[in-house]
């Protein structure tokens, strides 16, 4: 039996989405996509589209992992700095995976607009300072991008002009950009499913891959069936579990947790964000928010390296959220939940092949809600024989996370007490 949607806002609010049957029996296929989030669905429907034979297995429901409980915002580059990638793969790769960046929030509001997906998208996000090193690290961004990168439209924003555009006193600077912005993003999740069926692609959920059997024609198991196809694509990220163990120790599982506030109406909504934009902070351990189409605030934040969710949950995202607006304290939060996001040892992310016919995206580090479905993209434009683009992405280096299966995650613990640290210096 699949698991159910985590108890989110966004499942509340969720459109009608119908059961998908369970694999049964032997199928054949062109295309066998393991996962039904952002970026499975986004290649079962790309290659759908170019008249493949696309079988989708999902363990659960569409959208059930990070892709339906996410904060929903979707962001111009990757989880680290441009100057990282330029570090790890040279001057023009970084320029080619910056136009990667870029195309990934086109093709959300396409993706939106050719299949009438109702997400609730809107334009506009902002990164916030909290310290004087921060507005110095969001200047050099700025300058950055708009001389290296060429990208024009961002905004800086400080003092009386910042307070025009968030009702909050905790931030230095703002750095805008009108072209990134935050949706529902289960909505779009189911949305994506529904492009994908009507292109021709069939989704099963309830359908765990218990075995992969690589070859010339892969076959993939599950309780009730198998799929033998000519090509694999590995879409299920931090959810992928013990499927393919050359990724897990390139992977690291993060829990991170969302309360979405009583409706606050739209007037004392646009008190808090007065152009509806999504805003994160830049500390390691960041915060991340918006307002929801019926005017909640979505407050998003804390990390836990365990599969422990924090005690009372309810509390302690409204504590969170108080930092920011202490006056919302006489708000009561109705939904409380989180999920797990998959990052890597220096937050780009991860593609690449396993063998000649099986590929994988993953760790996308934060920035999953539009790199998802660009890698899901990519991965089709591979499996076509077009694999360019999605060489360039591979050619990113990972490492594996310190101390093996075991000692991995009080090393992490180790590092982020580090950088809580480092978050409160000035």
């Amino acid at each position: 039996m699949s698991l159910a949607h985590a108890p989110s806002y966004y499942a509340a609010s969720a459109h009608a989405a119908p059961q998908r049957p369970s694999l049964k029996g032997t199928v054949e296929a062109d295309v066998c996509v393991v996962g039904a989030g952002g970026c499975g669905l986004s290649a079962a429907l790309h290659l759908a589209q170019q008249g493949y034979r696309v079988v989708v297995l999902e363990a659960n429901r569409v959208g059930w992992g990070a892709s339906g409980r996410n904060g929903g915002q979707f962001i111009f580059g990757f989880g680290c700095e441009m100057s990282t990638i330029r570090s790890l793969v040279g001057i023009e790769d970084a320029h080619k995976l910056w136009a990667v960046s870029l195309e990934s929030l086109d093709l959300v509001r396409n993706l939106v607009k050719r299949y009438q997906i109702d997400c609730d998208l809107v334009q506009g996000q902002m990164h916030a300072a909290i310290k004087p090193r921060q507005s110095r690290e969001l200047w050099d961004l700025w300058n950055e991008l708009e001389g290296e990168y060429g990208y024009e439209g961002l905004q800086l924003w400080e003092g009386d002009e910042l307070r025009q555009h968030i009702g909050s006193e905790r931030y230095r600077t703002g750095l805008f950009d009108p072209n990134s912005g935050h949706l529902h993003p289960l909505n779009f999740t189911l949305g994506l499913a529904r492009a994908a069926e009507q292109e021709g692609a069939t989704i099963h959920e309830s359908s765990p891959v218990l075995s992969l059997e690589p070859g010339d024609r892969p076959r993939l198991i599950t309780e009730t069936g198998e799929v033998r196809c000519q090509s694999v694509i590995l879409a299920g990220n931090a959810y992928l579990g013990k499927l393919s163990q050359p990724l897990r120790g390139k992977l690291m599982p993060v829990g991170t947790y969302i309360g979405a506030t009583e409706p606050l109406g739209e007037e004392r909504a646009r008190e808090l964000l007065p152009d509806n934009q999504a805003v994160a902070d830049i500390n390691f351990v960041l915060d991340y928010y918006r307002c929801s189409a019926d005017h909640r605030m979505l407050f998003g934040g804390r990390v836990s390296y365990s599969t422990l969710e924090p005690r009372d949950l309810f509390a302690a995202m409204k504590e969170r959220m108080l930092l920011v607006y202490p006056q919302l304290a006489d708000v009561q939060m109705e939904y409380a939940w989180g999920g797990f996001v998959g990052i890597t040892m220096n937050r780009a992310p991860h593609l690449g092949w396993l063998a000649p016919n099986i590929l994988f995206a993953q760790g996308f580090s934060g920035h999953g809600v539009s790199m998802g479905p660009m890698a899901g993209k990519l991965m089709a434009e591979a499996v076509r024989g077009l694999a360019e683009r999605f060489d360039v992405c591979s050619r990113l280096p990972h490492a594996h996370f310190p101390g093996g299966p075991l000692l991995r995650m009080p090393s992490l613990v180790l590092a982020m007490a580090y950088f809580r640290l480092r978050d409160l210096l000035p």
